[in-house]
Formats: structure tokens, sequence, C-alpha cells
């Protein structure tokens, strides 16, 4: 298991994407990209049916990101993440949506720092791995400066070991969770202020990155940057990160390549009865831009659902790009 404090790069936890699936596929292209879990909730970990820790070993480095308000919950959580493996532990403080809103946890949490506060301590209490906070620029017209240096401050004393800034407020009224996304304007400029009053913090930016030259902008100013929807829509964008980012230049594989080193995954999971398409719907955009891409795509949405799909089917999509197409 690898961990990196600074979290150079990382992919954001996206609620119903990243999965353990997608993170499968994403580390096939990237050795060092820090990846998360989905948003899990404590009671879904504390009082669910299902294993909602579960994760396969090459997906490190891996964070669970949690969403909770009880710190105890929390400290509780965290040392059954401890336990199986995890690298580190997020609190999620930056999620808009109505469903995280009415469970008392994400974005509204930012409106109650001294709680915010309480939770790290308590699970920083509990566990040795690193705690970190992902984190909005403000909520509502809570959205001053000086408001967001109240969270910080406390995140501070407690010892938080990292903050992951998403660099947009969120109307926790009047915006769907996709409108919070794109319409609150984006202020990197904040960002970077609180690197300048808080040079002790690790502090990482979050949103509307989509190039890795965008990457290394910021990464002049902060210690890490975090791509969402941009690697889920390209992935092959991960390709370039070990590299670009981490100065490890090891022959990256083919967007071909890729997919073959896939194939014995999705045969292991189709003995466990994993639909097909739970798998392949992350690779979709593997070969965007690319002659064939919209085939592969269509083939693919066409045929994985369908009862008996097995790796014949990804096969054949991916017989529709040429495979000497391009250059990586």
């Amino acid at each position: 298991m690898t961990h990196y404090p600074s979290a150079r790069f990382s992919v954001a936890p996206m609620l119903d994407w990243t999965d353990r699936h997608c993170r499968y596929f994403h580390r096939l292209m990237s050795r060092h990209a820090q990846l998360y879990t989905e948003m899990v909730t404590t009671g879904a970990i504390l009082y669910g049916k299902g294993d909602y820790l579960s994760f396969s070993e090459p997906e490190h480095p891996l964070v669970l990101q949690l969403g909770g308000s009880d710190p105890s919950a929390l400290a509780a959580c965290a040392v059954l993440a401890e336990q199986r493996g995890y690298g580190e532990i997020n609190l999620n403080v930056g999620c808009p949506s109505d469903r995280v809103q009415n469970g008392m946890f994400g974005a509204c949490l930012m409106a109650e720092p001294q709680r915010v506060a309480d939770s790290i301590a308590a699970m920083k209490a509990a566990v040795a791995i690193p705690v970190t906070v992902k984190t909005r620029i403000g909520i509502d017209e809570l959205d001053s400066y000086e408001f967001l240096c109240t969270l910080v401050d406390g995140l501070a004393e407690v010892g938080v070991d990292a903050l992951i800034v998403h660099a947009r407020k969120a109307w926790l009224k009047g915006l769907s969770p996709k409108q919070n996304r794109d319409v609150p304007p984006l202020d990197y400029e904040r960002v970077y202020q609180l690197k300048r009053d808080y040079p002790n913090l690790t502090i990482a930016v979050n949103g509307g990155i989509k190039t890795l030259d965008e990457a290394k902008l910021h990464l002049a100013q902060l210690d890490g940057v975090m791509l969402g929807r941009e690697v889920y829509q390209n992935p092959y964008i991960l390709a370039q990160v070990d590299g670009e980012l981490f100065g490890d230049r090891y022959e990256v594989p083919s967007r071909h390549e890729v997919i073959r080193q896939l194939l014995p995954y999705i045969e292991q999971q189709l003995s466990q009865n994993t639909y097909l398409g739970n798998v392949t719907r992350h690779t979709l955009g593997i070969f965007q831009g690319l002659p064939g891409a919209r085939a592969w795509r269509r083939h693919l949405s066409e045929n994985a659902h369908k009862p008996g799909a097995g790796p014949e089917v990804v096969e054949a999509a991916m017989s529709k790009v040429p495979e000497f197409c391009y250059i990586d």
C-alpha cells in the first residue's frame, strides 16, 4: 500500500461513478494517482447489509470518503476502514444534494465548523492513517473568505492532514447537484490565498480542471490537484499523469492494451455474477476523439447489458477502433 501525503494528483470521489470497477480500470493507467471511493455514509457501513468497504488491492493508493456528522460514528467507521487496509479517510463537507442535506452531512456541515473539527479530531484519535476533508469555498450567502477561514482554523487546530477545496461555493437551495458543479463561478484565487495564509496545511484544489497543463499551473501554487468529470469522460488522461506529474516515465500502455489488461478482471467479476455492463460503463470514454470511438461506445451500450454477455462483447467492440490510428 502506498500513500502520497501531498495528494499531488487524485481522482475525485463521484457518486454512482467511482465504484470499485471504475477504480480498478483507472489504476491500469496510473500507478500514482490517488483514487477515492464514492461517498459512503456511516449508517451504511455500521448498519447496512452489504459490504460497503470492499475494494481490490491494486486500487491503492486508495481513500475512503465518508459521509456523516456524528463524530463517534465517523470514528467507528474510520477504525473499520483502517482495519480493512484503506490508506486515508476523507470527510465529505462539499456535496450539496438534498439527500445528503437531509442526512445532515456534506456541504451543509460548513455551517457547523465546530462539528466538523470535532469529527476530524475523533477520527484522528481513533486511527493512525491520515484524515482529510473535502469542502467548498462557501455555501449560500455564507461565502466570505472569513467564513471559510473559520472552518479551516478549526481543522488546523485539530491537525487535519489535508484539505481538498472545490473552488466553487454550493447553493443548498435552488440549484441541483449537477448545476452546483457548473453554475457557481470558480474562484481559484481564494484557494491560493488559503495556502498563503496556512502554509503548513496540505491543500489541493478541485473544480473545472480539464488538462494536465492546467494541473501544473495549480501545482505551482498548491500541493495537489483533483480531477473528476474530465477523468471519467476522458480516462486515458491518466496514462500521462505518472510521467508528467510524478516523474515516473515508464512505458505507458496503449488504450487497446489497457482494455486487454482489464479482460481478466472482467472474467473474474463475471464469475461472481457481476453484469458486464457494471464494469464496461466506466470504459466508454477510453477511445474518445479517435476513429471508431462512437462504434466502441455503441457496441458496448447495446450489448453489455444482455444476459450472458462476456469478454467477447468487449473484444468485438474494441475491434471497431483501428489499433494503430494513434500515437500515445
